[in-house]
């Protein structure tokens, strides 16, 4: 029996899709059906048909910050990735949820406005910004946002305010209520355009030097305990380097799990595992991720 009427959708809908497409590990198994929705109104018709009709949602942005599991993912999974725009009115920038946080960085960057530099090389999507409350180098989404625009699981337009976001360290207030995430108000300030590519430049020539961006991965996939760095505590414990399937703690960084070929979502799971174990025995610590875990294992 087909999940969807299509023409009641009006949205292009895929049947069995791989979502290792579109991870930036290059794992995960199938969308069972998948979408596109390239406007604010597409969504909402999307988000209203699946509540209506109670099939399960999966909204995801960029797939940079996250694992699939190798089960994929029953129901309707939508991708936000062609809601992208970016526009810029004096010292606000509003970008929709699918745009990059990247891009939006350098938009703003173009227009004289700073506050976004510490995201220039973060890969993932201004909603997925928002989701976990990005950061790097010392600058967090949450010291930018003016307001969230989303939509409930219902369909229901919202704003939340900076405030009512409940920004924590890689925390926001859209975990707890799996609303959705359409478009983000940034509030920047004014500065010289050279100053603020120089200063974007060199955290990306930061990046560069430390991060493996020459293998596929996950990003950084522990938050960081407080009082601790994760890196030299994997390394203290003989795990950087160490590899299940084609899932390998990098040699470069090892906060980070590289695909060195073929690695599977669960590889990766087996991995972080592995990881958290010998952590907990070692220091006494029980290492979170960071990193989102979503959808089925493999039966």
């Amino acid at each position: 029996m087909e999940l969807f009427n299509i023409e009641q959708v009006g949205t292009k809908i895929e049947k069995q899709v791989p979502l290792s497409k579109y991870t930036f590990t290059k794992t995960g198994g199938p969308a069972e059906y998948l979408a596109f929705p390239q406007t604010i109104t597409e969504l909402k018709e999307l988000v209203r048909y699946t509540f209506e009709n109670e099939i399960p949602l999966t909204v995801i942005g960029n797939a940079s910050n996250l694992i699939i599991r190798d089960g994929g993912i029953d129901g309707l999974v939508v991708i936000l990735t062609q809601m992208n725009q970016i526009k810029v009115t004096d010292k606000q920038v509003t970008a929709q949820a699918g745009a990059r946080i990247i891009d939006t960085a350098f938009t703003a960057a173009e227009h004289g406005l700073s506050g976004l530099e510490f995201a220039a090389g973060i890969p993932g999507s201004v909603g997925g910004a928002v989701f976990m409350n990005a950061g790097a180098y010392g600058g967090e989404t949450c010291a930018v946002v003016k307001n969230v625009k989303v939509l409930t699981r219902k369909g229901e337009f919202k704003v939340y305010s900076n405030e009512e976001m409940k920004f924590a360290y890689r925390h926001s207030l859209i975990q707890e209520n799996g609303d959705i995430v359409i478009a983000v108000d940034f509030t920047l300030k004014r500065d010289t355009k050279s100053k603020i590519l120089a200063d974007m430049n060199y955290l990306n020539a930061l990046r560069k030097y430390k991060q493996p961006l020459e293998y596929p991965s996950c990003g950084s996939v522990f938050k960081r305990p407080k009082g601790h760095f994760v890196g030299p505590m994997i390394i203290e414990a003989g795990l950087q380097g160490k590899q299940i399937g084609g899932a390998q703690d990098s040699m470069k960084h090892a906060g980070f799990i590289v695909n060195k070929g073929n690695a599977t979502a669960t590889d990766y799971l087996d991995l972080i595992h592995l990881i958290q174990r010998v952590i907990k025995e070692k220091f006494k610590l029980d290492l979170q991720t960071e990193v989102r875990i979503i959808g089925k294992p493999t039966e």
